[in-house]
Parts: structure tokens; C-alpha cells; sequence
């Protein structure tokens, strides 16, 4: 399988750490050229060791996205792919959340990626040369999970605009995907797997028995970013240790 993305340039947002670094670690050891996009500001420090290009962002403010496909087509006079793996987390009762919560989770983990989609797609679209999106799901857009409703409600929505892009984008060549992970031992879920009692009983529902590390999920997200998955789009990938099956 043809996995080298040597000639290709594109945007990985939530790049700083995580699933998101990972992804962009993958990306540039296939040859890619990188653009990692995080509000942290060791994103640059990330960057650095790639050898790739930096930008610090809030994706949740207005025109933040269309900004930093457009410093991705001053670099390098196009986007050949975008990865949306910037993410937030609000945890507890869905009864006990407050407004400002919602409203985070939905400027973050939803209205941003829609908003980078777009400002990607119109690019490629423009381009006539096609271009792949990849959105970071979660096994919370399938499955109920008790104390992180809000969360599933926009990864739900994630994976509806993938398809839906990916059905509209079609014609233009433009392969639109998700990867859906599971459990991963990430900044974003310390307080689960530092907690000895609260791991077991997650893990106990894992078939694999185990969480993920992201270096498990960036395999997935390079495959369905490459031309080795020139055929594939509107597909939500769960990389998950088998959470859903059961």
C-alpha cells in the first residue's frame, strides 16, 4: 500500500499533543509537509522536532480557521489534506452542566471543525486537484457514555458532517473521513487512567483490556489520509479495542 504522502501539504489542528502530534508525526515521516495548529504554544516546540511549520490558534474564535488553511496555502500554494483532532472535554452529570460548557464544547469540538472543513474544502475544491479531510471522532458519536453526553452530542455531529461532506465534496475529488477512537491515554482523559479504580472499570469493558496509546490511532488517520485510500470516503473508523462491537 502506497502510505507515502511525499508531495502533500495540509493542516493538523490540536497538534501540540496527543492524538493530534501523533498524527502529525505520522504525517511528516511519510513526507509530508506539516502545519501542526494548536492555541498552546508548545505547539512550536512540537513543530521543531518535525522539522515542520507552527501556528498558534483558538479555533473557537471567528475566522480562526480560515486563517490557518490560508497560511498553509501561503506556504506552500495549496491544501492537500486537513486533520481535525482539536478537542475539549467537559465531564459530569449532562444535568449539571452549565451553558458556558455547552457552548465550549460546541465552538470547539463542532462549529470549528466545520469551519476548517469549509475553509479547507473551498481551497481544493478551487484547486481542481482534489485534497483529503480527516475529522477525529470519538466511540461517544456511536455509543451512550454516561458523563460525557454533551461531548458524544458534538463527536454525533462530527460524524453527520463528515458524511455529509463526504457525499457533497464527491464530485470535486475530495475524500472525506473520520477515525472514531476509544479510550486513549491522552491529557484528555488523565483523570480516568491516573485513577486505579476508574481504569479497571473502564478497561473491564474493553475487549482488548487496555487503553489505547495515540500512536495506536495515528496509523488509521495516515491510512485514510493516503492514496492507499483513494477509494474510501464518508467512513467512520473506530479504533477502539473492539468498545463498540460488544
Amino acid at each position: 500500500m502506497k502510505l507515502d504522502m511525499d508531495g502533500k501539504a495540509g493542516v493538523v489542528t490540536g497538534a501540540a499533543g496527543g492524538i493530534g502530534l501523533s498524527i502529525a508525526e505520522a504525517l511528516a515521516k511519510a513526507r509530508a509537509e506539516v502545519l501542526l495548529v494548536d492555541r498552546r504554544a508548545d505547539v512550536k516546540d512540537a513543530a521543531r522536532e518535525l522539522d515542520a511549520e507552527s501556528h498558534v490558534a483558538d479555533l473557537s474564535e471567528s475566522g480562526s480557521a480560515g486563517e490557518v488553511v490560508e497560511r498553509a496555502v501561503q506556504k506552500w500554494g495549496r491544501i492537500d489534506f486537513l486533520v481535525n483532532a482539536a478537542g475539549v472535554q467537559a465531564r459530569g452529570p449532562a444535568l449539571e452542566l452549565s451553558d458556558e460548557d455547552w457552548e465550549m464544547l460546541h465552538a470547539v469540538n463542532l462549529r470549528a471543525v466545520f469551519r476548517a472543513c469549509r475553509a479547507a474544502a473551498r481551497r481544493m475544491v478551487e484547486s481542481q486537484n482534489g485534497g483529503a479531510i480527516l475529522n477525529v471522532a470519538s466511540i461517544s458519536s456511536t455509543v451512550g457514555v454516561p458523563g460525557i453526553v454533551p461531548y458524544g452530542a458534538m463527536k454525533g455531529g462530527v460524524v453527520q458532517l463528515t458524511r455529509g461532506l463526504a457525499v457533497e465534496l464527491a464530485p470535486h475529488e475530495v475524500r472525506v473521513n473520520a477515525v472514531a477512537p476509544g479510550y486513549v491515554s491522552t491529557a484528555m482523559t488523565e483523570e480516568l487512567w491516573s485513577d486505579e479504580d476508574r481504569r479497571a472499570e473502564v478497561t473491564a469493558r474493553i475487549p482488548l483490556g487496555r487503553f489505547a496509546s495515540p500512536e495506536e490511532i495515528s496509523p488509521a488517520a495516515l491510512f485514510l489520509l493516503s492514496p492507499a485510500a483513494g477509494y474510501i470516503t464518508g467512513e467512520v473508523l473506530h479504533v477502539d479495542g473492539g468498545y463498540v462491537a460488544r
